[in-house]
């Protein structure tokens, strides 16, 4: 069972802090860069040619069955790309998406699968008018939200936790996908200098400009876009560190907060560990995720 282990914290949660100017700005830089992108975000992310087999998708799955879930709302739900794979589910499925490009296409997916339009919109994940359904006026039983976390600014976390809590009943169940700030731990590129620099040490530059000697610095490579709009790596792609981003759940009015990781990696990236020698390494659990997946999930349900 993939049920929270650890133990409950029933905390008044805080209000939402007011969303800045420049959240909206950084919002708009990452819709230019989906834009072009809703047409092959699914194959190129959870479909048979993808680089990595979608895991977290399994996962999601198995957590909304363990809850029990009637109906989810997915919070960026992109074209549909984890709601389309729910049909065999009886799950009530209901989604939003900051890029109008996304909603036509998960509206296109969706509704060739039996579903109204109404069952997808755009909104963003700061406003808390969008993960209210048209025409609906209950909360869910449970809330999504992949691929979001690492395009929002870090003073708007809150407020995007806020809102998911809001959004489900008392006992709800919320998921949130993040990438792995520990992660650059292992990753020995530009990452692991970053963290250094930025997370650990917090020093200037110049004095720490040394240590990139140590690292692949050339690595990874930057992620350009599509067409003439910015890539993944030229908007705001942040990670999260799993022992803050816990906390910062637990404040938000959450109990049981677990994360479970997931694309392990099996050696440091630019050594090209195969993709069956990671998969065998797949455990949510494994205190080894913090530091060799780069992305995890925490789950936890509304006090």
């Amino acid at each position: 069972m993939l049920h929270a282990v650890f133990g409950p914290r029933e905390r008044a949660a805080a209000p939402a802090p007011v969303v800045l100017a420049s959240t909206r700005a950084a919002e708009q830089r990452v819709a230019e860069c989906y834009s072009t992108w809703s047409g092959s975000y699914y194959d190129d992310y959870y479909g048979e040619g993808a680089s990595y087999p979608p895991v977290h998708r399994d996962l999601l799955i198995r957590l909304l069955v363990e809850h029990g879930a009637r109906d989810v709302l997915d919070a960026g739900c992109g074209p549909a790309s984890f709601l389309r794979d729910l049909a065999h589910l009886a799950i009530e499925r209901y989604g939003f998406d900051l890029t109008p490009e996304m909603v036509d296409e998960a509206r296109r997916v969706l509704g060739a699968q039996g579903l109204g339009p109404e069952r997808v919109w755009q909104g963003s994940v700061t406003d808390p008018a969008a993960f209210r359904a048209p025409g609906r006026g209950e909360p869910f039983d449970a809330a999504v939200c992949v691929g979001v976390l690492p395009h929002v600014p870090a003073e708007a976390d809150e407020v995007v936790l806020a809102n998911l809590r809001e959004a489900v009943r008392p006992g709800g169940l919320v998921v949130v996908e993040a990438r792995n700030a520990l992660f650059a731990l292992f990753t020995l590129n530009r990452y692991s200098y970053a963290f250094f620099r930025d997370e650990l040490v917090r020093g200037p530059d110049a004095e720490l400009r040394p240590l990139a000697d140590r690292f692949r610095m050339d690595l990874p490579p930057v992620r350009g876009g599509h067409v003439d709009e910015p890539g993944y790596d030229e908007v705001l792609s942040r990670t999260h560190n799993p022992l803050v981003l816990r906390e910062t759940m637990a404040r938000a009015g959450f109990v049981d907060v677990e994360p479970l990781f997931y694309h392990y990696h099996a050696l440091p990236p630019q050594l090209g560990p195969s993709v069956e020698a990671s998969l065998a390494l797949e455990d949510p659990r494994d205190w080894r995720g913090h530091f060799m997946a780069s992305a995890f999930l925490l789950c936890g349900r509304r006090a």
